[in-house]
């Protein structure tokens, strides 16, 4: 096996989010990226909602987060390749994490690493349904929307988003059961399945842990948020663990 055939997942750390112990939770996921064994790892996937809000115009940037992008130029210096998925909370960087060195990428993703393939993303919007959602989702992503946005003010357009972050469901700590089967982004990866070989699932978004066996024999897992703990996935060429010991053969 190559010396770097390691390769990191996580998803909604929601960093900013003024619920529990925001300082510790920042602080957690900065260790977790220094402990990632650069020497053995090939890289490490940034699922979405990493921030809770991150908005960037072209020439300011949400303040703080020194030590966590710290860590990943570190991790980027010894050669691990870093790479972003925009979530529903963090979907309005442009430019800055490219010029640090990070790849944004979009969903759905295909990976190929030490003979299996992966399909990756945050996750929203995938499936039927979720009109509602869906749409909402378009005006966030509309170039024209977001240049309208850029035009408050970054004190009013934070203030705004912490707004709207503290009546989510994730501020009110309400917990979400994943429906199995009849959740959309089953129904998306069971036919996506249908035409495309892929060994394993990955997303987050659901802020809850799943893990399940599609009929064609892949498997769906889903990340939980950071909010209780940390939680991550883990390939290292053969099979897949997690930070709640998840591990299993595949």
């Amino acid at each position: 096996m190559d010396a770097r055939e390691g390769i990191y997942f996580v998803s909604d750390v929601h960093l900013g989010l003024e619920v529990g112990d925001p300082a510790g939770r920042e602080a957690a996921f900065v260790d977790f990226l220094r402990a990632i064994p650069a020497d053995t790892t090939r890289a490490l996937y940034l699922l979405g909602d990493i921030w809770d809000f991150w908005y960037e115009y072209k020439d300011v940037v949400p303040k703080g987060y020194a030590r966590v992008f710290a860590a990943l130029k570190d991790l980027m210096d010894a050669g691990v390749e870093v790479c972003f998925f925009r979530g529903n909370h963090d979907m309005w960087c442009f430019h800055y994490f490219e010029s640090l060195g990070i790849k944004v990428l979009e969903q759905p993703y295909l990976l190929e690493a030490s003979g299996k393939v992966f399909c990756l993303g945050h996750g929203d919007g995938l499936g039927p349904g979720m009109r509602g959602y869906k749409f909402l989702r378009g005006i966030f992503r509309n170039r024209a929307c977001q240049w309208l946005f850029s035009l408050l003010h970054p004190r009013i357009a934070f203030a705004l988003a912490r707004k709207w972050s503290r009546g989510s469901r994730l501020a009110r700590k309400e917990a979400y059961v994943f429906r199995g089967e009849e959740e959309p982004l089953y129904k998306y990866c069971r036919d996506f399945a249908l035409h495309t070989k892929v060994d394993y699932f990955i997303f987050g978004h659901y802020h809850a842990r799943a893990d399940l066996l599609l009929p064609s024999g892949a498997r769906l897992l889903v990340l939980k948020d950071w909010i209780d703990g940390p939680d991550y996935l883990y390939f290292d060429g053969i099979s897949t663990g997690s930070g709640h010991s998840r591990k299993t053969e595949k």
